[in-house]
């Protein structure tokens, strides 16, 4: 099996740190797994603008381009704030997602049996917890036109474009039946279609083709404040939700809450498959923050990051069993009652970024007997 290659990116704040944690374990998995991978670092975000003046350079970029996949870390700084918008941090990670055309990104919510206790929820509500949510990546008022900020009779006004094609619509429909199909046959399209002709249309459209193409699916529509509520409410009702790019990044953040951290939290955007080389435009990186206030202390929670290597190894190398295998890992490594500081509970030992990653690789050294 030739080697993959992965563009390493680990972007800002605790960034490094978490992925430092990440590369000991892809060392494991090459020593003593099929896992044969090439590495090129990249920067993106303030570290790129540091040394390059912008957040991300076009070498860099046709780099990312050249890969099998992207590992990414965090990307962002308050000190960067007032830069002009094309060149705040972020917008290094808007261009990788654009240009790479990574439409569908899937954010697991998923509370591992040790966690529990972590979520400010109630045991029962969150207690054997797994969704999948389905967020449009590519479109919506993130990137439509137009938009800007201009003076209109004297006053100051900014405006967004949430605009929506059918094709566009349909591809992240088929993303999400396609999961649902492999999970519990659920699907919740999330709209506001009482208010917004954005809404309308993504109604419209999913269930066109539920009608078409989702036989044997139990489907249905609701809008995003009524879910959003939901999540909070009766969270294990969903299984597979999908929804566009604004309320996808506000429900996934929702929903990452319910596990008891953001640090916890993995995700995987996806593109098209390259008829050429048989291989999916892909990007991996955890949901959480670059976490400036945390950074070089040791304290971060490296396990959103693990966890994003894992849907690596499932969703770009078809490699299910060692993906399988990691998160098994995890979950034995929280279960030694080990802690970072974003998910301590009374009674557990708490940990650095490193020590945690440790116990994940003790963990695999078991299960791999």
């Amino acid at each position: 099996m030739k080697n993959r290659k992965i563009m390493i990116m680990p972007g800002d704040g605790i960034g490094p740190e978490v992925m430092d944690a990440t590369l000991k374990i892809a060392d494991w998995l090459a020593k003593y797994r099929a896992f044969s991978f090439d590495t090129q670092f990249g920067l993106c975000g303030a570290v790129s603008y540091e040394k390059h003046g912008v957040p991300l350079t076009d070498e860099t970029m046709a780099d990312v381009l050249a890969c099998d996949a992207v590992l990414f870390g965090a990307v962002g700084d308050p000190r960067y704030d007032d830069l002009a918008f094309e060149l705040k941090p972020e917008r290094g990670l808007l261009r990788i997602r654009k240009e790479l055309d990574l439409y569908a990104n899937l954010r697991p919510a998923l509370v591992f049996p040790p966690l529990v206790a972590a979520s400010t929820l109630k045991e029962d509500v969150i207690s054997g917890l797994d969704i999948m949510i389905v967020r449009e990546l590519t479109g919506g008022s993130y990137f439509a036109e137009p938009r800007g900020r201009e003076t209109r009779a004297g006053v100051v006004c900014a405006f967004d474009t949430n605009l929506y094609s059918v094709p566009e619509i349909e591809r992240i429909g088929r993303v999400a039946f396609d999961l649902a199909r492999k999970r519990n046959q659920k699907i919740t399209s999330v709209e506001k279609a009482n208010v917004m002709h954005s809404g309308v249309l993504w109604r419209e459209t999913m269930m066109a083709l539920h009608k078409s193409e989702g036989a044997g699916l139990d489907y249905e529509n609701m809008y995003a404040d009524n879910c959003a509520m939901q999540l909070v409410r009766t969270p294990k009702q969903f299984d597979v939700i999908v929804t566009d790019n604004l309320f996808g990044d506000l429900l996934s953040d929702c929903a990452a809450m319910l596990t008891g951290s953001l640090g916890m939290l993995p995700s995987a955007s996806l593109g098209e498959v390259d008829a050429e080389s048989g291989m999916r435009r892909a990007f991996y990186e955890p949901v959480h923050g670059s976490a400036p206030d945390i950074a070089g202390q040791g304290k971060a929670n490296p396990l959103a990051q693990l966890l994003s290597l894992a849907m690596m190894l499932r969703y770009s190398f078809d490699m299910g069993a060692d993906a399988d295998l990691l998160e098994r890992a995890v979950e034995m490594a929280l279960a030694s009652g080990k802690r970072t500081g974003d998910i301590m509970v009374a009674g557990a030992e708490q940990v650095s970024t490193d020590d945690m990653a440790g116990a994940v690789i003790t963990a695999l050294d078991t299960l791999a007997r």
